[in-house]
């Protein structure tokens, strides 16, 4: 199965065409880079210091989407909705590891997927997906009496709050509930914010240093508190994870998928 990257010279883009490189059953298609970029034109293969490949890092992502079976995007929220169009418009399948994605944004891409299989998550890793199972089955069991506040934390450099994992896991979390997030989530407290009311979902969100990824959601009830989380040390976790993703796509028929689909849980 031949894969491209987007911003394969990044340091997101290098680990995802290096975990491709190394994966049975596929082979690097290329990559993408801006124009203007100095890895355009290069060989993708002395760009990840592997030696020449014969595959040359491209400016128009269009030139990517024309040889790939499947395209990884960890992009920018605009820039991922644009190429669910070109891989659409190519029959060519897409794993979208995007976050910060706005309403218009998930509309395109939601467009996109009525002709090509699309695989979306807010974290690619298999241990997150995994919990994101354990959260909603909990909170089933559980019950609105037990309040759930999720906490994360990122490196200093993250530019969106809360991270794309923390609101998948809001979602989890009010999945079990039978509640809309939007209508429960409470994403900042300051000052006299006054009793917490039943049912609430909280989010508080730290940054600092180069944490790659911390996600702990804490059920608290009356006489005991449940916490069960996840730990990213390295973010070659996100890789191997979108890789899987891009290789169950192949031969799957078009729709939205999620990485819960991908680990049939």
């Amino acid at each position: 199965m031949k894969i491209g990257i987007i911003g394969c010279a990044g340091r997101m883009g290098r680990m995802l065409a290096m975990e491709v490189m190394a994966a049975e059953g596929c082979e690097l298609a290329g990559g993408t880079e801006r124009p203007g970029s100095d890895a355009v034109g290069r060989d993708i293969g002395e760009l990840l210091g592997q030696g020449p490949l014969g595959v040359t890092v491209v400016g128009e992502p269009e030139r990517l989407f024309e040889v790939a079976d499947a395209v990884i995007d960890f992009s920018v929220p605009i820039a991922s909705a644009r190429h669910a169009a070109l891989a659409a418009g190519r029959g060519c399948g897409l794993v979208i590891g995007t976050t910060g994605l706005e309403a218009e944004h998930d509309e395109a891409i939601l467009q996109a997927s009525g002709r090509i299989p699309i695989v979306k998550a807010g974290n690619m890793s298999l241990g997150v997906n995994l919990l994101l199972a354990a959260v909603e089955q909990m909170a089933r069991a559980l019950g609105p009496s037990f309040d759930v506040e999720i906490v994360e934390m990122h490196h200093r450099h993250k530019v969106d709050a809360p991270s794309g994992t923390a609101l998948m896991l809001g979602r989890a979390a009010a999945a079990g509930h039978a509640a809309d997030l939007d209508a429960v989530a409470r994403r900042s407290r300051d000052g006299i914010t006054g009793a917490r009311p039943q049912g609430e979902i909280g989010f508080a969100t730290l940054r600092g240093g180069d944490v790659v990824g911390d996600h702990t959601v804490i059920f608290a009830g009356d006489g005991e508190r449940i916490e069960i989380g996840h730990k990213a040390s390295s973010r070659v976790v996100f890789a191997k994870g979108a890789v899987r993703a891009a290789l169950w796509l192949n031969h799957r028929p078009p729709g939205l998928y999620s990485m819960r689909d991908v680990l049939g849980v």
